[in-house]
């Protein structure tokens, strides 16, 4: 099973590093990342593997919101199956 994230906020050293080191402590596993910054601005948008991960999604997505709150950026974390079903026409 997969899943999107987004991240979005201003940007700031180390927030990737710490975004993967949450995903890596839950044995999420990060397929795909891409990301810009867009003058001060960050943006990006990871395709990960859920399947092995050691916490349900909604706990995976809670701790992803207290870590966007302390980063100072808004994190969220998408089933890829919604994320598909919402961008098909």
């Amino acid at each position: 099973m997969r899943a999107v994230i987004t991240v979005v906020g201003k940007d700031t050293v180390g927030i990737i590093a710490k975004v993967t080191d949450l995903l890596s402590k839950n044995k999420v596993n990060v397929m795909d990342i891409s990301q810009s910054i867009l003058q001060e601005m960050f943006a990006m948008v990871m395709l990960v593997d859920i399947s092995d991960a050691s916490v349900q999604f909604g706990e995976l997505s809670k701790q992803l919101d207290a870590l966007g709150d302390s980063l100072g950026v808004k994190i969220h974390a998408m089933h890829e199956d919604i994320f598909t079903s919402m961008h098909t026409i």
